[in-house]
C-alpha cells in the first residue's frame, strides 16, 4: 500500500491483478462469501434482488427492491478504505442511477 501510495510501486508488481464480479444473485442467493484467487486484487460479489421492508424518508415502512453487495479484497493490493468508498460509490450509482449522467 505504501509504494502505491508515494508513487514507487513499479508495473511488474502491479500486473496480473484483476477485479472479478461474481453474481450468485441470478440463483436466489441472498449473499455469499467469495474467495480471492490470486492473482485477483478483489471480487464483488452480488446477491439476488428480493422485496424487503424499509423506513422511508417520511418513517414510513414500504417494501423495496434490496440485493446485497460486497467487497472481498486483498489488502496487501487494496486499501480497505478505498474499498469501502468504492462499494459505497457503487450502492450510490445503484440507488441514484442518474447520478451517473452528471
Amino acid at each position: 500500500i505504501d509504494k502505491v501510495r508515494d508513487g514507487t510501486i513499479t508495473p511488474p508488481e502491479l500486473s496480473g491483478g484483476t477485479f472479478t464480479v461474481s453474481n450468485l444473485g441470478m440463483y436466489g442467493i441472498d449473499r455469499f462469501s467469495a474467495v480471492i484467487n490470486p492473482p485477483q486484487a478483489a471480487i464483488l460479489t452480488v446477491g439476488a434482488l428480493k422485496k424487503k421492508p424499509f423506513v422511508d424518508d417520511s418513517g414510513r415502512v414500504v417494501a423495496r427492491d434490496m440485493a446485497t453487495l460486497s467487497l472481498v479484497s486483498d489488502h496487501r493490493i487494496l486499501y480497505g478504505a478505498d474499498g469501502a468508498q468504492f462499494l459505497a460509490r457503487v450502492r450510490e450509482a445503484l440507488e441514484q442511477p442518474l447520478s451517473l449522467a452528471l
